[in-house]
């Protein structure tokens, strides 16, 4: 999965299309991204220790990578990603659409 927390991405499908938003968290194994402001549900939540009220609260749920594409630092347009390995043998990934580096994998 090309798409990391930090990452700027453009939702491509769905009711939130055309929105941008920061990567909050990935979860490989289902292949799903919490993206900042999108998808928002409502949650119901029981009054606890930490929050003595409860309720409904509104918050985002996880959307599926293959609707989300990453923004191109250098154009400011949604790119695919492809991996670019150095000299020294680390791989990078790269914006398809500039072949500007977005940042290395560890």
């Amino acid at each position: 999965m090309n798409i990391r927390r930090g990452d700027t991405v453009q939702v491509v499908s769905g009711n939130d299309r055309g929105k941008r938003g920061k990567v909050l968290s990935v979860t490989k194994d289902k292949k799903r991204v919490v993206v900042e402001g999108m998808r928002m549900m409502m949650h119901h939540t029981k009054p606890s220790s930490q929050d003595q009220q409860g309720g409904i609260i509104e918050r985002e749920a996880p959307i599926h990578v293959s609707n989300l594409m990453v923004i191109c630092p250098k154009t400011d347009a949604p790119t695919r990603i492809r991996q670019k390995q150095l000299d020294n043998g680390k791989f990078v990934r790269v914006s398809a659409r500039s072949s500007e580096m977005i940042d290395s994998q560890r």
